[in-house]
């Protein structure tokens, strides 16, 4: 049997150059783990001074993924939090939130036009080559908002073949719910095609994700009946399309990419039986993301590069009187249900390797952001301009000691950001098969414009900007043990453990105004930490690849400063997780589990008589078994189970809400239940 292997180097700010490699399967398991984010150049996972992770597009294949989240939401360190009312979904990692995770495509940062990385899922899964995820600050070189990590989704680029068209339609249910390709249950159709000579390759794609809500009420649902219906999942429906077009030629490379997005969330808030009238709502998003990259290397010891990206978002909110006795309807005139919020950003980097000698080489680099909104909700139009130089520098010390340091200088407009970040990373080579990682990174996260200038009141929320907030900062230390165990032919067997320390100050969270009470607003607290460790195991043998993992993740607990409450300094969560895939040879198949227990989320809630109630999210599993198999030379079905355990809501003993729209005292959202999945692949070549 053979299978194609594709290694990918894609430095941040370089040029991303794929080579496609046909390999059998019997000595696959020869090959090591190729990590490439933050380094200088193309490097096995035992030379990387970093930790990262790395989930190729053929295990997202292999997932039947619709959306990013779904290739997460097993990983180690992974939690998502739903917001119905919105209709959207944030992340956390490592114990922090979407704002502490910088989101990347292709390199350049991803704009949101709130706090939450809603961005994430709206990224079009087709197009994904493979995600890495590196762990702790690298605000050194990703600037702001790389507090926990980074997520870098790389897209694909055009193979070895002269022309390729391939196209994927899927077909899911939602819990019970299901209508054949539009309505009820997911629906999801791609096309791409790519072209390329020994110059130039052109590469153009198209998505629709329909996805037709669940546990609605009918439009002609009464407002009594609507709010009866619990775990209402909005129906949303996505155009997604992109093009790449590349030129290279020697030692000199450019490309240009777009990325379009629209997207409609639904809301239905019920019929008035009296007057037989109801709000019908639409959440409009339209994202465009432009990006030019080139390389150009001038000899062995200096390469150049630079990259430039334009993402321009807008969300629109359209609220009309829908008449149902003559299907009529007229726009709605309360606060806030007509808005168009506006946000885009400009970035632009430039960087330089220069290699001195075996022993030490240098990468400088400057980089340019600027921040843009408007809207009814934003306070004038602001802008928020970014200035940075940094430089790292790569020292070997023998062939046993790499030692990474880095600094960058940071001059921002709006806030008074750290002047200088600092970071170190060191990589140890003990013995034979055990190496030794250790870290400290500085590192800080801007506040959003939304943070800074939004202002949300309607007849329910009365949330206002603080254009007066602080830049958080963090001090984190990490390191981690890597064991390289059994390399044999047919078994391999790695381990690794690492753990973390992260403390922050001036963290932003929602508060009261100590003016007016009434009104919610965003403050700088002093303090915040995480700490933890996680456990990494790997076995191969033979037609079977499996992971085995754990964390324990401990979040802060600000009641252990009362001296008057005995409380921990931290609570603890507990995660194990299993990726498991055995391949059938003789039948051109596969069949994969893909399972995570992710344990109760504590925290600790000051009651109305001033003693301190521990409270929890509850613990639950997840797993997706996926089956697929080649039918022909370019046909794939795959078919299976999503949501194994069936688990739609989470319990919560707390009884304090923790956003604008959070669910204190009820139950959690988790998801839609048990869904059933259908799909095929098909893929043609001329080579």
């Amino acid at each position: 049997m053979k299978i194609y292997l594709s290694i990918v180097l894609s430095i941040y700010g370089f040029v991303a150059v794929a080579q496609v490699f046909k390999v059998d399967t019997a000595k696959a398991n020869d090959l090591k783990d190729v990590v490439i984010t933050g380094q200088y150049g193309l490097q096995t996972l035992r030379n990387s001074v970093y930790n990262v992770r790395t989930i190729s597009a053929d295990r997202i294949k292999l997932r039947a993924a619709t959306n990013v989240q779904q290739v997460l939401n097993t990983e180690l360190g992974f939690r998502f939090s739903n917001d119905l009312t919105l209709g959207t979904t944030d992340i956390q990692l490592m114990g922090m939130t979407g704002r502490n995770v910088k989101i990347l495509l292709d390199g350049v940062p991803m704009v949101d036009r709130s706090d939450t990385r809603e961005s994430l899922n709206q990224i079009d899964i087709n197009t994904i080559d493979r995600i890495e995820i590196v762990e702790g600050p690298m605000s050194v070189i990703y600037g702001a908002d790389a507090l926990a990590g980074v997520i870098n989704i790389i897209t694909k680029k055009p193979g070895r073949e002269l022309l390729n068209l391939s196209a994927r339609v899927q077909e899911e249910t939602a819990g019970n719910e299901y209508e054949a390709l539009s309505g009820k249950g997911n629906h999801m159709q791609n096309i791409t095609a790519n072209w390329k000579n020994s110059n130039w390759s052109v590469l153009v794609g198209f998505s629709h994700n329909d996805f037709g809500g669940w546990n609605l009420g009918s439009k002609t649902a009464t407002i009594q009946e609507v709010a009866e219906v619990t775990n209402r999942w909005k129906p949303k429906e996505q155009y997604l399309a992109n093009t790449k077009i590349g030129y290279r030629h020697h030692n000199f490379s450019i490309w240009y990419r777009l990325d379009g997005l629209k997207e409609d969330i639904d809301v239905r808030s019920g019929l008035n039986p009296n007057t037989y009238k109801g709000l019908l709502q639409t959440y409009t998003t339209h994202r465009y993301t432009q990006q030019l990259q080139s390389e150009y290397k001038i000899s062995n010891k200096l390469q150049l590069a630079a990259v430039a990206g334009f993402i321009k978002l807008d969300r629109a909110t359209r609220t009309v009187i829908h008449d149902f006795t003559n299907n009529t309807e007229e726009l709605s005139g309360g606060a806030g249900e007509q808005d168009v919020a506006k946000f885009n950003a400009t970035n632009f980097r430039a960087t330089a390797i220069y290699i001195h000698s075996k022993s030490i080489s240098f990468q400088p680099g400057v980089e340019y952001s600027r921040d843009a909104a408007n809207g009814q909700r934003i306070k004038g139009a602001p802008v928020i301009n970014d200035y940075a130089t940094f430089v790292t520098a790569e020292i070997k010390l023998g062939d046993l000691i790499n030692i990474r340091p880095g600094l960058r200088v940071i001059k921002n407009s709006v806030y008074d950001a750290p002047p200088v970040i600092p970071s170190l990373n060191a990589k140890l080579i003990l013995t034979k098969d055990l190496d030794l990682r250790i870290a400290y990174a500085k590192g800080f996260r801007s506040p959003a414009l939304r943070e800074l200038y939004y202002d949300f009141v309607d007849a329910s929320h009365n949330i206002l900007g603080n254009p007066n907030l602080k830049a958080e900062e963090s001090n984190s230390f990490n390191g981690s043990l890597a064991w390289a165990g059994v390399q044999l032919s047919d078994f391999q067997f790695r381990s690794t453990l690492s753990g973390f320390y992260n403390l922050f100050k001036n963290r932003i969270e929602f508060g009261f105004d100590p003016i007016n009470p009434t009104i919610t607003t965003l403050i700088n607290i002093s303090k915040y930490k995480t700490t933890g460790g996680t456990l990494e195991n790997t076995l191969i043998f033979k037609n079977l690849q499996a992971t085995l993992g754990a964390s324990y993740i401990g979040r802060y607990n600000d009641l252990s400063e009362n001296a008057n409450l005995e409380t921990p300094e931290f609570v603890w969560a507990t995660e194990l997780n299993s990726n498991i895939t055995y391949t059938f040879s003789k039948l051109n198949g596969s069949i994969s589990l893909f399972y995570k227990y992710t344990g109760s989320l504590p925290s600790y809630q000051l009651t109305n008589n001033a003693t301190a109630k521990l409270v929890k999210i509850g613990a639950f599993h997840t797993a997706d078994l996926m089956f697929n198999k080649n039918l022909l030379k370019s046909l794939t079905i795959n078919a299976g189970v999503k949501n194994l355990f069936n688990v739609t809501q989470l319990t919560n003993s707390s009884s304090a809400s923790g956003g604008a729209h959070s669910t204190g005292g009820s139950t959690v959202p988790y998801s839609y239940g048990r869904s059933y999945v259908l799909g095929l692949s098909y893929s043609w070549d001329k080579l």
